[in-house]
């Protein structure tokens, strides 16, 4: 086997060699403003407002917030930055971060949209997965209604098989385009039904290849064994099984929901046995040969896991694993361990800059709240100006 390359994730050369300095500086700006937590909350807030008034701000939000945590507007925007990530061998995925408006006429246009960033990416060589969340595909509340146990009314029940029709067709297109597509992961009440539907497309389209993978959020207490049970049956069955552990986005709502509807918190207890069960996860995918994406922004798991490839005699290159971070952060990861040959995707979000808000409100939120991220990546870029002017 080959030497296997040396990783420090703080190479910062490699971390920002796609940064030019006015690059650089732009982000100083961005993460100096997201690690003051009152303007950072206030700038959010103004941004939201003025989208509300139709105040033309569209053209700031492109050059800031926007312009470094998403992609473009449109696909053929967004593969213009998803290029520009190959051109340092980190591949990408391309990933519509709007929130439709929950009717059937939006989950149509949401599904040929998701099918459309599958139609392209399947004609490059670095964008080899699709990802859809299934609440764009369809209403929840039925999803938690049948999660509930609770009887489907004949409207709803068409509606769900509309869903399952959607699921089915990007997963298809996944398997006949030659690419993979992940499921992502939702709210626990109803995250039974987004994984059985996942699970049926295993079945299905994972017979010869890996192309479907279901997502797990590592700060469930009950995650780790709902991954150790779907592979068990994945083998029962006889199809390839692939897992996506993340720590997960919806905390805060799901102990509230849990305390003010007097069920059982489904959370772990601390940040602690969240990184217990995400490592533990990890290195069960890698002894049991499941194909996996570790998408974590957390330096340590992903170090974790190249020295498990080379303990299991995993090349670097090989593509049952992935890692995975997000477009605009934790570059100093993505962009060393793909300059060490892994495979790394960053998920790039895109969608009209309004209709991203949501999306670009909860970056902001993550990078002030999950342990000093911000502080974090403000660090790594000043440090890096000031290498260059030491250069």
């Amino acid at each position: 086997m080959a030497v296997k390359p040396k990783i420090s994730f703080e190479n910062l050369e490699v971390a920002f060699a796609s940064k030019t300095d006015a690059e650089l500086r732009k982000m100083y700006l961005i993460f100096a403003t997201l690690n003051n937590n009152l303007i950072s909350d206030l700038g959010v807030g103004l941004a939201n407002l003025a989208f509300k008034l139709k105040l033309p701000i569209k053209g700031i939000m492109k050059k800031t917030m926007f312009g470094h945590f998403c992609g473009g507007e449109t696909i053929d925007e967004t593969i213009l930055a998803c290029q520009k990530l190959a051109d340092y061998g980190v591949q990408a995925i391309l990933d519509l971060s709007v929130e439709g408006k929950g009717d059937e006429e939006s989950f149509e246009k949401t599904t040929e949209e998701i099918y459309q960033t599958m139609l392209k990416s399947a004609e490059t060589d670095y964008m080899p997965f699709g990802v859809f969340k299934t609440t764009g595909l369809g209403d929840f509340h039925i999803m938690e209604k049948i999660q509930a146990g609770q009887k489907l009314t004949q409207a709803e029940e068409k509606a769900f098989d509309r869903v399952k029709e959607r699921v089915d067709r990007l997963c298809k297109a996944a398997h006949d385009l030659g690419i993979r597509v992940m499921v992502d992961a939702e709210e626990s009440w109803f995250q039974d039904v987004i994984d059985d539907l996942a699970y049926e497309a295993m079945e299905k389209y994972n017979k010869e290849r890996c192309v479907v993978y279901n997502t797990y959020q590592m700060y469930r207490h009950d995650s780790l064994a709902r991954l150790m049970k779907a592979h068990q049956v994945a083998q029962e069955k006889g199809y390839l099984f692939g897992a996506k552990p993340v720590r997960g986005a919806y905390m805060e709502k799901e102990r509230e929901r849990a305390e003010e509807m007097g069920y059982p918190d489904p959370i772990q207890p601390n940040k602690a046995a969240t990184d217990r069960d995400y490592d533990a996860a990890i290195r069960f995918c890698v002894e049991n040969g499941i194909y996996l994406v570790c998408a974590s922004h957390n330096e340590k798991s992903n170090l974790e896991l190249t020295e498990l490839m080379e303990e299991f005699g995993l090349d670097p290159q090989d593509r049952r694993v992935f890692f995975s971070q997000l477009y605009g952060m934790s570059d100093n990861i993505s962009f060393n361990l793909a300059k060490a040959g892994y495979n790394v995707v960053k998920y790039v979000p895109y969608g009209p800059v309004e209709k991203v808000m949501p999306y670009l409100t909860r970056r902001a939120a993550e990078n002030t709240s999950i342990a000093g991220q911000s502080s974090r990546e403000f660090e790594l870029v000043k440090r890096e100006m000031k290498r260059r002017k030491g250069d």
